[in-house]
């Protein structure tokens, strides 16, 4: 791997450091390798790739593959699912920034 993916204290801390090997990862959610698969296919989540090749998942990633796979799990098709959580994570982020542009409003005084 290359350097700034050495393992080290700091990382262990970082939801974006890739420490998740796939059948760890799989272990962990409790789904198959496949499924992990399937959701990097459909572009949902692009692990990092080991210098052997092997696919490292960070704990970003996993809770994300988690919430496609509740929705799987309730009938939807694994396409469809990462098109939601996509949508989800886009709605979030929006909602961030509009926050952030309410506050920054707010501290200069202007009202909207």
């Amino acid at each position: 791997m290359p350097a700034e993916n050495t393992p080290g204290v700091g990382n262990l801390d970082d939801d974006d450091y890739p420490a998740y090997t796939m059948g760890r990862a799989a272990a962990v959610l409790g789904l198959t390798p496949a499924f992990l698969r399937a959701v990097g296919r459909a572009g949902l989540i692009t692990p990092l790739r080991s210098e052997g090749g092997h696919r490292r998942y960070s704990r970003r990633q996993l809770r994300i593959a988690a919430r496609a796979r509740e929705l799987v799990d309730q009938g939807t098709p694994v396409e469809a699912a990462c098109r939601i959580v996509s949508l989800e994570d886009q709605l979030a982020d929006a909602h961030r920034l509009n926050r952030d542009m309410r506050q920054k409003l707010d501290a200069r005084g202007i009202d909207i």
